[in-house]
């Protein structure tokens, strides 16, 4: 039995620096920062390349004990949780196969369940005990990777919040300054402008060199703020990388301080008040802003004068320093003139009215033609006048601009369709025309619902494509006695695969999926052939239970 204890003061910036060792043994390059921003969360951990290859050994950074296994489709893949005895847990993720005895005590409940997802398997200390250096995995590109690479965390035990593993003595070689690229300027309330304009105004800027850029003298007056996007490089890596700390001088005093030392999982949504969310979903670029709306809760910030809002009065001169640094602390400046200078135009105030008024803390429904909408207490976090119409079959619910703090739910009206049609149909959005994109639809006699954070273009779509199935390497009645692996494509035009079942002689076998090469794959070593003529049967439905079937025979002796 392990004992645990915590000497670690959370209160305090203090982290072990050279109680954990490097996960992996090669110098450490990232393709991924802590605190980077993603869609809708910051990134939890940090990502170490692994050289583009899978199967590099994972060791476990300290000792310990495996708290936690995990294996899923998506999201972290094949991962494992380390509990330390000083109050942190360390996180592995994307991984390609678990250590030997790790990787059969999986797949015995894989084998019990009769499916490769397990959910949470939460392991006692007695279990996998562990000392720092031992192989505990294989590094790989499972879930929702985008390439072979080790996702790499460290929380606090207790309180489950993200910390930056940079802190633990995880240090790659950097020697790169921070980049901007954009500057923005917000006036923040109606009678606020920025070269006599009252909407968000880029402002052009030039690098003049060692980290510094200047930005074009402007003119305002009223209550605005900045945004910025900024990335970083690290050495050895092309990447654009996040930020670690981002700061804003005004006059020489701090007006604006965030940096990515630490944050909650369940804060991490309010990423979305944190950039500017309007320009993203246009234009596909972050603008991370120096102030802080009503709205968002995340515990990033420091030193906030006016949440980061400057009000700029006629006649003076104002001085703004935007400074981005990385965590090594290489450093970019852009200097912003600013002149108070009251406006003398006229804008007429345009009325923002439609027949949908949302009213955040209340609930909202709406309906119209077959489409109804209802939006629970606080799903917007302003008011806001909805546009929402029907046409064509299609339900455009404004647009995809405005974040979201909770699901709504959209419900479509079914009652004329045949019990036949409403078998095939399904709730996409259809925000793509020609890449309907399946959202999770939950059938009832007249009507079909949903639930999204995403405002856009909804439609019914029938879906009357049955799955496809090619086996890969083998045809029928062949002999694979050399073969380690069965391989097996699938793929889905429409609403996509919702699940696989494989058997060969009548008895189930686990099949893992790799989603983006979409070829599933059995290892003959997971379970001993009787005989030399066996026979493989595998189903595959998509998501409205359109069903292929395939089966083929093969001939193998098994190995001794």
């Amino acid at each position: 039995m392990l004992l645990f204890v915590t000497f670690i003061n959370f209160s305090q910036k203090k982290y072990p620096k050279k109680y954990f060792r490097n996960p992996l043994n090669i110098p450490i390059v990232l393709a991924g920062t802590f605190g980077e921003l993603r869609n809708n969360h910051f990134h939890s951990g940090v990502d170490i390349k692994t050289q583009n290859k899978e199967g590099l050994n994972v060791y476990a950074a300290a000792d310990g004990y495996i708290s936690r296994i995990k294996v899923s489709q998506y999201g972290f893949g094949k991962a494992i949780y380390i509990t330390h005895p000083n109050g942190f847990t360390t996180v592995y993720a994307h991984l390609s196969k678990y250590a030997d005895k790790i990787e059969k005590y999986v797949k015995t409940i894989q084998y019990k369940k009769e499916k490769y997802e397990t959910g949470n398997i939460y392991l006692k200390n007695d279990k996998f005990p562990l000392k720092k250096g031992e192989i505990i995995a294989f590094s790989g590109d499972t879930g929702g990777s985008g390439a072979p690479h080790l996702h790499y965390e460290f929380r606090n035990t207790k309180t489950e919040k993200i910390i930056n593993p940079l802190y633990f003595g995880l240090l790659p070689e950097d020697t790169k300054l921070p980049t901007f690229k954009s500057l923005i300027a917000y006036p923040l309330n109606t009678d606020s402008r920025i070269n006599q304009q009252k909407n968000r105004t880029s402002i052009p800027f030039k690098n003049s060199g060692n980290g510094n850029y200047v930005a074009d003298k402007i003119s305002a007056s009223g209550v605005v703020g900045f945004g910025v996007h900024v990335f970083d490089k690290l050495d050895k890596a092309t990447n654009k990388n996040g930020i670690f700390s981002l700061e804003m001088l005004v006059n020489g005093k701090r007006f604006y301080y965030h940096d990515a030392e630490t944050f909650s999982f369940s804060k991490s949504k309010f990423i979305n008040l944190h950039i500017d969310y309007e320009y993203y979903k246009k234009y596909k670029s972050r603008i991370q802003k120096t102030y802080k709306v009503t709205k968002n809760k995340l515990s990033i910030y420091e030193n906030l004068v006016n949440n980061g809002k400057l009000t700029i009065k006629n006649g003076l001169n104002y001085s703004v320093k935007i400074i981005a640094k990385d965590f090594k602390g290489n450093t970019s400046t852009i200097k912003i003139p600013i002149v108070g200078k009251e406006s003398n135009a006229l804008f007429s105030q345009t009325k923002d009215t439609t027949a949908y008024k949302i009213i955040a803390k209340n609930f909202n429904k709406f309906q119209k033609e077959n489409v109804t909408i209802a939006f629970p207490k606080n799903t917007f976090y302003n008011d806001v006048f909805l546009d929402f119409k029907v046409e064509n079959g299609i339900a455009e619910i404004h647009k995809p601009t405005i974040p979201l703090d909770k699901n709504f739910t959209l419900t479509f009206n079914v009652s004329k369709y045949s019990e036949a049609e409403k078998q095939q149909l399904y709730i996409a959005n259809v925000a793509y025309p020609k890449y309907p994109y399946y959202k999770n639809t939950r059938k009832k006699d007249s009507t079909f619902y949903t639930t999204t954070k995403t405002l856009g273009k909804y439609a019914l779509v029938s879906d009357k494509e049955k799955p496809k199935i090619k086996l890969l390497y083998i045809k029928d009645n062949q002999w694979i006695s050399k073969f380690k692996t069965l391989k097996v494509e699938i793929s889905d035009i429409g609403s996509g695969i919702k699940n696989y079942s494989a058997t060969i002689d009548g008895k189930w076998i686990l099949m893992e999926y790799n989603h983006k090469k979409r070829v599933l794959t059995y290892k003959f070593s997971d379970k001993k052939l009787v005989g030399s003529k066996h026979i493989f049967k595998i189903v595959v439905s998509d998501n409205v239970g359109n069903t292929k079937e395939l089966s083929t025979s093969f001939y193998k002796k098994q190995a001794n």
